[in-house]
């Protein structure tokens, strides 16, 4: 691996676990100082030492990125004590599992999503962007889902969240061109997370491993694409957008069928 980090400072949100975590494990081991943002603050710690016991640089800004007044509370810290800010990855997030049928009752579940999977990336890069535009230099990438490319049952508001932020990435990197600052979406499969331990299915579908998840970090900064994503994604996607109507009835279906295996295989297993 040709990519070199020294001297560069990137804010992780979402860094006291699973992707986040292991992202900034990867970063730091190539010279970078990593800046870790989460709500927990013993986990950011703990973060902390284990990459400082490796000889890397890391420091924790336990912040709550569901609201304004804690992005901005968290940029402060941050830019207090870095003032170039070289990579923003905006990992955090929240992931909801509920039929639409469910959800008539639960509209606070679409606002909670939006709040941290849109609203928070957005606010943190429009914070950021100024600077990078003034050096010529930067790159924003921006963690969203394969459930963005794809129809997906059981998860409106997140799915919707991601699409947000897609769409919002897509015309950044669109108007920023030529700029000197990228800007990469990241369509991640289902990955093994604490997030996704909670559903009981999950053990029974393939799952990426969060070290193949911080590789994917590893490529994108060095190549600085508009999107990664599985080859899976790449068909899925393409097949909704040429034939939506066929494509999102075949998914409904398929999702349905698959969806009742599996409830039938979790409670025959316990």
């Amino acid at each position: 691996m040709s990519l070199n980090l020294q001297n560069k400072t990137i804010i992780i949100t979402g860094a006291s676990s699973g992707i986040g975590e292991s992202t900034a494990k990867r970063l730091a081991g190539l010279g970078a100082h990593v800046c870790l943002v989460a709500r927990r603050q013993d986990e950011l710690q703990r973060v902390v030492a284990a990459i400082e016991a490796n000889g890397g640089s890391a420091s924790a800004y336990p912040a709550d990125l569901s609201n304004e007044a804690g992005v901005d509370a968290c940029l402060d810290a941050i830019l207090d004590q870095h003032p170039q800010v070289d990579i923003l990855i905006n990992n955090a997030g929240r992931s909801i599992r509920r039929t639409i049928k469910e959800s008539l009752d639960r509209y606070h579940d679409y606002q909670r999503t939006m709040q941290l999977n849109y609203f928070a990336p957005v606010r943190m890069i429009l914070r950021l962007l100024p600077q990078m535009m003034e050096r010529k230099s930067g790159h924003i990438i921006n963690v969203s889902s394969m459930a963005a490319l794809i129809p997906t049952p059981y998860y409106s508001a997140y799915a919707g969240s991601k699409s947000a932020l897609d769409g919002f990435s897509r015309t950044l990197r669109a108007e920023l061109v030529d700029k000197g600052v990228a800007v990469t979406i990241i369509n991640f499969p289902l990955v093994k997370t604490p997030m996704t331990a909670p559903t009981k299915v999950y053990r029974y579908l393939r799952q990426m491993d969060v070290n193949d998840a911080a590789e994917w970090f590893v490529k994108v900064i060095e190549k600085r694409p508009a999107r990664m994503t599985s080859r899976l994604g790449e068909a899925w996607g393409t097949a909704t957008v040429v034939m939506p109507g066929t494509t999102m009835d075949w998914t409904g279906r398929l999702f349905r069928y698959a969806g009742r295996r599996l409830q039938k295989r979790v409670e025959k297993e316990g």
